[in-house]
């Protein structure tokens, strides 16, 4: 790894290699860091769970102005991470991706079925121990992952469940849905008695999470609901990529010892805007090179005119200014749509981000506008955490209704948000705020003087098997090749039937995985 490191850096420039210090900061170590020093706490508790990193699995440590201190570990192969990994690729899905799947799809489980409490009792007596701190002791005897190729012992786990492995796109069964809740079920059960632990030991009223666990915004959202501490920030790049953060901050802070400076603001991540952005020239050459159709407007008048489009049923590419960091579109790289449409979720699963029709969409709510559609008392900036639907803004659901199928259940209309609203009547919330992002804000802000209502579907700008666009030519790109009515990059707007269509070129084969 050193000698990779500095054949590159040789690439770059001649350096005195005698002179260069390289510095290695700890797997958990960097995720603590992202997470403790980004926030605007003096101390905190800091909780890293994920899948492995050297041997830890999970942490509970301590931070203190400049500092960082572990006060207990959790190690391999006893993962709550590699646990919530192993029913991902059980259940079809690619492992280290698709776990979030198997969160949006547990919503779709039966919670009062005697096959869902079987597979909860079955997780809890022959797969793992859970302990009252938290930690875990799984039967390795089920689990492939350490001298194998597999997570798990495919046979062991079709006779204890009396299911067989599903297949990536084999139908999804009522089964399937019901494991998917097992497994969140008991992962929020772990996540609390681990948060728990973290209070004891530190006696801290605030708490720090990270680790590719502390993206499932389902057992976030409980944690906050629990109270086991009276703040709570998360690092929003919570997984591997969010080490990149953390090491620098360590390195920073406790080997350099630079002063730490706390803001008045909810955190120093900059809403995560902390990627490219591209100037009026960038935009203007990819529109010569791609024949791209462009009007050039005011940004009061891009906002009117993407406003009304929303109100009229279209699904519009919105990329504004600096590409977000991390795992979620914030409103700078967005496909966005009107939530209260009740075909919008459909339509934009199937139509434009090419994926299972079951998958869930966030909200973006003007943060003002919070209290009036969802049960939150906190800001979730960075869509951390899931809340309920307030009980105004729901319909009621019919008596069978957990006896239905995945997709009847889809077809039963739930709220006055319906493509926001997921089985269980609750939602990934995004507040915006108009100091972070003025120009996503006074979008929301122009729609709701038409439609009456300051929230809007919000996904990433990409589709299956692609990552998030970055370029004004990757947004072109995608917007050419879906159903999308209408992009707007910067101050540019482009109509989809006004661009030069040449269906050869645009009709690119994206990647199912």
């Amino acid at each position: 790894m050193k000698k990779l490191i500095l054949d590159g850096l040789s690439e770059v420039e001649k350096f005195n290699k005698k002179e260069l210090n390289l510095l290695f900061t700890e797997h958990h170590l960097s995720h603590a860091a992202s997470a403790f020093f980004p926030s605007n706490f003096q101390t905190s508790a800091i909780l890293t769970i994920d899948g492995v990193g050297e041997w830890t699995t999970a942490s509970i440590g301590l931070g203190e102005e400049n500092v960082i201190e572990f006060k207990k570990e959790m190690h391999f192969p006893h993962s709550v991470g590699l646990l919530y990994s192993a029913f991902t690729y059980y259940l079809g899905f690619k492992v280290n991706s698709g776990e979030y799947k198997v969160m949006g799809l547990a919503p779709y489980g039966n919670p009062n079925s005697v096959d869902t409490k079987r597979y909860i009792e079955a997780i809890k007596t022959q797969l793992i121990d859970i302990k009252e701190d938290g930690s875990i002791w799984m039967d390795q005897s089920y689990f492939n992952y350490v001298g194998g190729v597999k997570m798990i012992r495919e046979k062991k786990w079709e006779v204890l469940f009396d299911l067989p492995k599903r297949e990536s796109e084999g139908e999804l069964l009522q089964n399937h849905c019901d494991i998917a809740y097992a497994i969140q079920n008991v992962t929020e059960e772990i996540v609390i008695k681990l948060a728990k632990e973290a209070k004891r030991i530190t006696g801290s009223n605030n708490l720090c999470l990270a680790g590719g666990v502390a993206l499932n915004c389902v057992a976030n959202g409980l944690l906050l609901r629990e109270k086991v501490f009276e703040n709570i920030y998360i690092q929003p790049a919570g997984g591997d990529a969010g080490g990149a953060i953390g090491a620098a901050l360590s390195i920073s802070h406790q080997y350099f010892n630079e002063e730490r400076v706390i803001g008045s603001q909810e955190d120093s991540m900059n809403g995560t805007y902390l990627g490219p952005s591209f100037s009026e020239k960038e935009i203007l050459a990819m529109n010569r090179k791609q024949k791209a159709v462009a009007t050039n407007l005011e940004f009061s008048e891009i906002t009117k005119t993407t406003a009304k489009a929303l109100t009229n049923e279209k699904v519009v590419g919105w990329f504004q200014g600096r590409m977000e960091f991390g795992p979620r579109a914030l409103g700078n790289r967005s496909i966005l749509g009107d939530a209260s449409n009740p075909e919008m979720q459909q339509k934009v699963n199937l139509q434009i981000k090419y994926r299972e029709g079951f998958r869930p969409f966030a909200p973006a709510v003007l943060k003002e506008d919070v209290q009036e559609f969802f049960n939150l008392e906190v800001e979730s900036p960075y869509m951390l955490y899931v809340a309920s639907i307030k009980d105004k803004q729901r319909m009621q659901l019919p008596e069978n209704y957990d006896e239905l199928t995945l997709k009847k259940k889809l077809s039963c209309e739930r709220s006055t948000i319906q493509s926001v609203t997921h089985l269980d009547y609750t939602a990934r919330v995004q507040t915006v705020d108009k100091k972070t992002n003025e120009p996503f804000w006074n979008l929301i802000s122009e729609f709701k003087k038409l439609s009456g209502k300051g929230v809007l579907l919000n996904t990433s700008f990409n589709v299956r098997g692609e990552p998030i666009v970055c370029t004004p030519f990757d947004a072109y790109r995608t917007f050419m090749s879906t159903e999308m009515d209408l992009l707007v990059i910067n101050n540019f707007i482009y109509l989809k039937e006004e661009q030069p269509y040449n269906t050869n070129k645009w009709n690119v084969q994206f990647s199912t995985d």
